[in-house]
């Protein structure tokens, strides 16, 4: 029987080797941790979320709950095991992250046609090989992989947020609340008046960063991801651009009535509720200036962090100039790439390339074409997106409804607009799923 490799056990590699397993293909799964560990994991388990535990909206009116809807039609590993460890978060998909990560381990240790190889992959093998190793690559397998970049890799820095000890929050100090009142109240809110906000604002911008490692260093300055930017490095651009972004007080009311200047939004780590991730305070700064900065908020004054916030260089290959819509390599078409050194950018844009890739790579084991989704859905958009675009401005890409093609004939209403372009690309994928 045709074995299949898979180098990387995160969320793509696992999906990947999950959906060439069940197309009867035996899959060598390599996964380097414990015996490697890297900058932003933690743990040896398969499927580890290093930044934040929410998989972003689940609401159809979104680019993001249409591709999770996409996947879920597909029957991914990592959506059903997302479901079964979600916690709640208002619309969005957040999860228990040890839970969610010890489901995937077991669900993949437990299929019969899955080896798990605890080893760092330094060479690329022979045969079909999906290469999901991370945006964390290490540095042997880069080596390897530099013969078919054909040039310099790209990167850019990505933050992961404070978790705090929930026991340690001051509830007194803040209210419970929906994310920008919608949904249900499953946000703890730590309120703060304009007084409050602006000697945060000032502490924060004047905080100290922490030394990137030398290997990491960039003679152009810091490029960072604009979806994940260090909270930091957002409140330099003024003093109310947190304001309008992960502090923005819309659709939030305490119990007496009043809006709130600002408000810092605390999510679940955990089903239990003992540990809160600080939503949207990504960041760079020293482990004390986290703790002095973010003790100023009231409801915070107390915390005990769990968890302080760090930044990792993440690397990308210029994948237009090398990759084809199937996630196959132009000039070597046994060998597939998914995950986020791809050019996606998100859990679930990682997920869904590794969803692709494993079933092409199955495909190609069974002498079969590998697919190219349609251009309607979000999936067949990305892989376009990663395939196409511009090489000398490539830049990681989110969901979005902006890569898929216009309605015909077009939709008024922004809401309605976005439930069409879900109808359509659900439709497009249950027409070309059901033809397979």
């Amino acid at each position: 029987m045709a074995v299949v490799t898979v180098i990387g056990g995160g969320l793509a590699g696992s999906e990947a080797a999950w959906q060439i397993a069940q197309r009867g293909i035996k899959v060598r799964l390599y996964e380097m941790r414990p015996q490697v560990m890297t900058p932003a994991h933690e743990t040896e388990e398969l499927a580890e979320l290093v930044c934040s535990n929410s998989l972003g909206s689940d609401l159809e009116s979104t680019a993001g709950g249409l591709l999770k809807r996409e996947l879920a039609l597909m029957d991914s590993l990592i959506i059903n095991a997302a479901a079964a460890t979600r916690v709640p978060a208002g619309s969005a998909l957040a999860v228990d992250r040890h839970l969610f990560s010890q489901e995937v381990t077991r669900r993949l240790k437990n299929h019969a046609l899955i080896e798990i190889v605890r080893e760092e992959c330094c060479a690329i093998p022979g045969g079909i090989v999906v290469i999901a190793s991370g945006p964390l690559t290490s540095p042997a397998l880069i080596e390897a992989l530099r013969p078919l970049t054909k040039s310099e890799n790209l990167h850019f820095f990505d933050a992961a947020a404070p978790i705090v000890l929930g026991e340690t929050v001051r509830y007194d100090l803040g209210f419970w609340g929906a994310r920008y009142g919608r949904g249900s109240p499953d946000y703890f809110n730590c309120p703060l008046t304009r007084e409050e906000y602006l000697a945060f604002w000032q502490a924060l911008t004047t905080a100290e960063v922490a030394p990137l490692h030398e290997h990491e260093a960039d003679d152009d300055g810091l490029a960072v991801f604009e979806g994940c930017l260090p909270v930091e490095v957002m409140a330099q651009r003024g003093e109310d651009a947190l304001r309008y972004g992960p502090f923005r007080p819309v659709g939030l009311t305490d119990p007496e009535g009043r809006r709130p200047y600002a408000v810092l939004q605390l999510r679940r780590e955990n089903t239990e509720a003992t540990l809160f991730n600080l939503v949207g305070c990504q960041t760079r700064l020293k482990w004390g200036e986290q703790k002095r900065v973010f003790q100023m908020i009231p409801a915070l004054q107390e915390a005990e962090f769990v968890r302080y916030g760090v930044m990792h260089r993440n690397t990308f290959i210029n994948s237009p100039t090398v990759l084809k819509a199937s996630f196959q390599f132009k000039e070597e078409p046994r060998l597939f790439l998914a995950g986020q050194i791809t050019g996606v950018e998100g859990y679930v844009e990682s997920t869904a390339s590794g969803l692709l890739a494993g079933i092409n790579a199955a495909r190609l084991a069974q002498g079969a074409e590998p697919l190219i989704l349609p251009r309607e859905t979000m999936l067949g958009s990305l892989a376009h997106y990663i395939s196409t675009a511009d090489p000398e401005h490539f830049q990681p890409m989110n969901a979005n409804f902006g890569i898929l093609p216009p309605l015909d004939p077009p939709v008024r209403g922004k809401k309605e607009r976005k439930l069409a372009y879900t109808a359509r690309g659900l439709e497009a994928l249950r027409e070309f799923w059901s033809a397979l």
